[in-house]
């Protein structure tokens, strides 16, 4: 693609991800769960799967940046393929929002943005270094699932089930970004990382 369509390319990703509604190449687990979450614990919920959302909208703007910035096309298809799980993932957590109530994160736009410059320079260090900070993305977003399952109303089966899917699916995206060769990263990128993780997530909670 010439520079400009790939500009285009990118330009149209953001709009589906910010303002249109995803669309799921699977069925949300949630579906098979019956709704018997009581009203009070829905606020805890809605907040928690928003930060979830909000995960899912940087996971889209990253692994679009990555591709695009892709040196071989093994990397960029390994990437697109990525994005898609996440696509689905983004659709699960934006209709279990709207079953729950609550809504996106205001800031998407801001968090979309900022991960696809990070994702642009991820890309610019080169494959392995790219392949490095998607398992780095993926083995943090995993531990940060995981605390969520325990914070989770026991009630809220919906939930839980959506988001223990997502936990599978990412700790594979993180064990095939290894076995094709991501180097891992230095240990001072690791916490930076980690710190942007915190800010987002805490931020995402209430706004």
């Amino acid at each position: 693609m010439t520079p400009i369509d790939k500009l285009l390319v990118s330009a149209d990703n953001a709009l589906r991800t910010l303002a249109g509604a995803p669309i799921a190449s699977r069925p949300s687990p949630g579906d098979r769960q019956p709704e018997a979450l009581p009203a009070d614990q829905r606020p805890l919920s809605g907040a928690l799967m928003r930060v979830n959302h909000v995960g899912e909208v940087c996971a889209q703007a990253l692994y679009q940046a990555q591709a695009l910035t892709a040196r071989t096309p093994e990397l960029r298809q390994r990437m697109q393929a990525a994005a898609r799980d996440e696509q689905d993932h983004l659709a699960w957590t934006a209709q279990r929002l709207q079953e729950l109530g609550d809504r996106p994160s205001l800031l998407n736009p801001l968090w979309y943005a900022g991960s696809f410059a990070i994702g642009v320079l991820a890309g610019r260090l080169g494959d392995t270094r790219s392949l490095g900070f998607l398992i780095e993305t993926e083995r943090q977003v995993e531990q940060h699932l995981a605390g969520h399952l325990d914070r989770l109303p026991a009630a809220d089966g919906r939930s839980r089930a959506i988001v223990e899917q997502m936990r599978i699916d990412e700790a594979r995206h993180a064990e095939d970004a290894a076995a094709a060769g991501g180097q891992p990263l230095p240990a001072p990128a690791r916490w930076l990382m980690r710190a942007a993780a915190k800010v987002m997530t805490t931020t995402a909670h209430r706004i």
